[in-house]
């Protein structure tokens, strides 16, 4: 039909398309269940709502514990939230694209929705190859994003499929060497890794973080995300959202998260604790080559047996990611670190299988 953009024709609907299996290993989700932790005091609060209005306090409320969450020294003014960190992501590309020339670069492999949320918006999409060992080169990413036509420099940290996190060394070099360019870092995982530019942003006015609740704070379901930048930056952003972007239900929920959120620092504790053993006892088993890990996963190989191994977890109702289409990440998977049940039937599948 002629209604709609040509150059979408080809594209396909966004959306994800994994087995639903007892065993979610796949998405990076956690086993806590953020309602059942924070009800009462959620349910506290909407009686004080009223969903019949656009306007409400907890509006403000969200602002100034988000803030504090982030950094003391920000305002409300350097952030903004939106409909989980893919949402910011899309309206990111959005807004920096200025013709059909404009692309932007990330390294590879990465967050595979980044070529999405491009091709969604007409900004082309160049990329830099990691490393064997997943490293990179900052002079070889910059050959890329030092052209006139680049509009946006992209760096996930840690990195998501890898799980790797790079240096701030490396990431000051990039952001220090493109003072025209918007340096946007994806921290979707940093809790689990403890590294954050967040007290660089007022230094450089380049630089745009995106986190998301999804993984911290157990609330994949709630789509909740935030952008954090420069006030200048989070003004130009703003203009390519809609007026009321989030509900007033999704931010009384993100609200009451954040009045509790040492529950989820400790989950995540938890986390990094349960993420260590595993690779420890992967590590050992000589079939197995696995990865180092900042973030709520592990990417690992069983080399040829993989795809075997794969097929094997399906028939055992797990389901696992197949991140194998790069050729560094040839062969292998990656299984989220959830609970503590979750991960020793994991290890026990495994086992099993090379036995």
């Amino acid at each position: 039909m002629p209604y709609f953009r040509s150059d979408l024709k080809d594209k396909k609907p966004s959306k994800i398309s994994v087995p639903i299996k007892k065993r979610m290993m796949c998405l990076n989700e956690s086993c806590l269940n953020p309602y059942q932790v924070i009800k009462q005091q959620f349910l506290a609060k909407m009686e004080e709502i009223q969903l019949n209005r656009y306007l409400s306090s907890v509006t403000n409320d969200l602002q100034t514990a988000l803030t504090s969450y982030i950094n003391n020294s920000l305002s409300k003014d350097n952030v903004l939230w939106g409909n989980g960190a893919d949402d910011l992501l899309y309206h990111i590309f959005l807004a920096v694209r200025e013709n059909n020339n404009s692309y932007a670069v990330s390294l590879a492999p990465s967050y595979f929705d980044y070529k999405t949320f491009s091709a969604m918006v007409g900004l082309k999409m160049l990329f830099c190859d990691l490393n064997e060992d997943f490293s990179f080169s900052p002079e070889k990413y910059l050959e890329f994003a030092s052209h006139p036509d680049c509009r946006l420099a992209v760096l996930c940290n840690p990195n998501n499929p890898t799980g790797n996190l790079f240096s701030e060394v490396q990431l000051l070099q990039i952001i220090e060497a493109l003072p025209e360019k918007l340096v946007l870092v994806d921290e979707t995982y940093f809790e689990f890794s403890g590294k954050t530019l967040a007290d660089k942003l007022l230094q450089y006015p380049n630089l745009m973080l995106v986190r998301s609740f999804s993984k911290a704070f157990s609330a994949a379901g709630l789509r909740f995300g935030y952008a954090i930048s420069s006030a200048e930056n989070i003004y130009e952003l703003s203009k390519v959202l809609t007026t009321f972007h989030t509900s007033i239900l999704n931010q009384a929920f993100a609200l009451s998260l954040l009045e509790h959120q040492d529950i989820f620092k400790a989950q995540v504790q938890q986390t990094i604790k349960l993420r260590e053993e595993l690779f420890s006892t992967l590590q050992k088993i000589e079939e197995v080559k696995v990865y180092p890990s900042a973030t709520n996963f592990l990417t690992f190989s069983l080399y040829e047996r993989t795809p075997d191994f794969f097929k094997y977890l399906l028939v055992n109702d797990f389901a696992v990611r197949d991140v194998g289409s790069h050729p560094c990440l040839q062969n292998c998977l990656r299984v989220t670190v959830s609970c503590r049940e979750e991960v020793d039937a994991f290890v026990s599948a495994v086992k099993q299988f090379l036995d």
